[in-house]
């Protein structure tokens, strides 16, 4: 996140493929017919995709159909000029299907290697686009380490934006892998959700790159972010068409303990249980009646111990607990499970005026699958006047925090990606307090506005969507808003659009007179306000009233019951089918 009233770079445009590009581009095709495919394959990598400004999608309902007629008919030409008409063909085929995405140029280029090619089906067009996405992802890696190799050797101490773009390319390689691995891709969601979560990667790399000086090759590794960035939106959109963008979810099964489906039985009974109950893997006390004194050292013995499988339980004494927390994504499934809300309390102090990128400032960061913490409290103390200081990042898909306390200022909860659900919680800031760019739904939680430094204007949420075929958004469902004592005059709104597709809802939540009247403050002038999406569904209290609220076109002040239902537990981080196992009481519905 940036200050108050700043944009970042990912709002520009982007310039069309020039002509030398697309003769380069109709060569390759040629080609094509008289080399192997895998040659072609290694030879497309190479390819450079220069930008292109005002991409819309288009021909979205016949995109895949097209695709499949034309490769038909290649197929059948009996012409003694067959092979030069079949590459024809199906390079207009290429061009049909890319035209359901919205960079159709890169998507070409990654489709190149199929004419020629025997008739391919929508699927194996899907997967040649993650597989050249991942090709380009490995070369922007490789970019991003010799950077970061170089600036190490210069010894210049505290890791860089370039050090984030390294730990987020390596992430997304992970999760690009999963996507074609059909042992882990197992519903159409999940796809949706880990290329949602690659695509908000790049973003994040672009953001921490603004604090890299030019020098140290920040525009030649922003130019390969950016293309990379297409090539992923291509795959999603590719993914969308195939699938469909309606729901894809099994049931809607509301728990008799209201807990959503996706926690599997023994995490729900770890949640519910009390921590004399449980029988940790690790147990982290100051005054070494544990079996640690720090929770990176039982953090540590738990990764080796588990052997990356099973839940491992890290229970944290009562205490104060002054250290930096990171759980890598392949840590998997690890919960930190403290004696209460302001009894095990984790602190740091790292933020952006320091010489932090907000990514890099988080006092506790969370990027394995299946993170769950409960009964801790995690603060970024750095105080109103450091600018971005993360209390909690959170990026692992499937991840709960419940009866915790977040507190910080300006972005104190980062819920950078992925599906998340927060219950129980209390969570203070001030500026932008809640944002990223996950699919996460706040249930019964406590959220309160503090009063700002230099006379700031406090924003809730600032929700980071960048693609519309992203999963993504902020669900404040059931929750209480509420002003803290010194606030005063100080102006307070649910939320402004950090990126283009800004997603939030409101719903069946309390809200005091903190709240300003018009409800939703613009990022910088127009932007978004047009593409945005912002709803609010049967609150309550003084701050609930609608009839000042902003009139942008994204906004809607009075959303119906179906529309609302779109944004519960159930349906849009589709809860039944992983929540419950954690043993998180939550509604699935409204």
């Amino acid at each position: 996140m940036f200050p108050f009233g700043s944009m970042s770079s990912s709002m520009s445009m982007y310039e069309r493929v020039s002509s030398k590009d697309r003769e380069k581009k109709k060569k390759f095709i040629l080609w094509a017919c008289a080399i192997s495919l895998v040659i072609i394959l290694s030879t497309a990598l190479s390819l450079t995709t220069t930008k292109q400004a005002g991409a819309k999608p288009k021909g979205l309902a016949s995109s895949y159909h097209s695709f499949s007629t034309v490769s038909r008919a290649a197929a059948a030409t009996t012409t003694t000029s067959s092979t030069t008409t079949t590459t024809t063909k199906i390079s207009s085929a290429i061009t049909f299907a890319c035209e359901a995405t919205h960079y159709p140029n890169a998507c070409e280029s990654a489709l190149a290697s199929l004419a020629g090619a025997p008739t391919k089906s929508a699927k194996e067009v899907f997967d040649v686009s993650v597989q050249f996405a991942m090709g380009r992802a490995h070369s922007v890696r490789a970019m991003a380490y010799n950077l970061t190799l170089n600036h190490q050797k210069l010894g210049s101490g505290r890791p860089t934006g370039m050090d984030d773009c390294l730990e987020l390319l390596d992430i997304t390689l992970d999760q690009l892998n999963d996507v074609l691995d059909p042992k882990k891709s197992s519903s159409p969601h999940d796809i949706k959700t880990w290329l949602s979560a690659a695509l908000t990667n790049q973003a994040t790399c672009k953001d921490s790159l603004q604090i890299v000086e030019a020098s140290d090759g920040k525009d030649a590794m922003s130019r390969q972010v950016e293309s990379l960035t297409q090539f992923i939106s291509n795959s999603l959109a590719l993914h969308m068409k195939l699938n469909g963008t309606g729901s894809d979810a099994g049931g809607r099964k509301l728990l008799s303990d209201g807990f959503p489906a996706w926690l599997s039985a023994a995490d729900r009974k770890l949640l519910e249980a009390p921590p004399e109950d449980v029988r940790p893997d690790a147990v982290v006390a100051k005054d070494g009646s544990g079996t640690h004194k720090t929770i990176n050292e039982a953090i540590a013995f738990v990764s080796l111990a588990s052997g990356g499988g099973g839940r491992s339980v890290i229970h944290v004494k009562s205490g104060t607990y002054n250290e930096y927390i990171k759980i890598p994504t392949k840590q998997k499934n690890v919960m930190l499970m403290g004696d209460g809300k302001g009894k095990s309390v984790i602190v740091g102090s790292k933020n952006v005026e320091n010489g932090y990128t907000t990514y890099g400032s988080a006092t506790v960061a969370a990027m394995g699958a299946g993170f769950i913490a409960k009964g801790v409290t995690i603060i970024n103390n750095s105080g109103a006047s450091k600018q971005q200081g993360v209390a909690l990042l959170v990026g692992g898909d499937k991840s709960v925090i419940y009866q915790c306390s977040i507190q910080g200022y300006q972005d104190t909860l980062y819920t950078l990606s992925n599906r998340q659900f927060y219950s129980q919680d209390d969570i203070y800031g001030t500026v932008d307090f809640i944002f990223g760019n996950s699919a996460v739904v706040f249930q019964n939680c406590y959220i309160q506005p503090r009063k700002a430094g230099g006379g700031q204007k406090n924003v809730i949420t600032a929700q980071g969507r960048e693609d519309p075929n992203q999963n993504t958004g902020i669900s404040i469902h059931k929750c209480r808003i509420v002003g803290a004592s010194d606030l005063g005059g100080t102006p307070t709104y649910l939320g402004r659009p950090w990126k283009k597709y800004s997603r939030t809802v409101v719903m069946e939540t309390y809200m005091d007179d903190s709240i300003d009247p018009a409800g939703w403050e613009p990022w910088s002038g127009s932007f978004a306000l047009s593409t945005l999406y912002y709803g609010e569904y049967a609150n309550t209290g003084p701050g609930a009233s609608t009839s000042g609220r902003v009139g942008w076109s994204g906004v809607h002040s009075s959303l119906s019951a179906s529309e609302a239902s779109k944004f519960t537990v159930s349906e849009f981080i589709f809860g039944d089918s992983w929540l419950p196992g954690t043993g998180v009481s939550y509604n699935a519905g409204l």
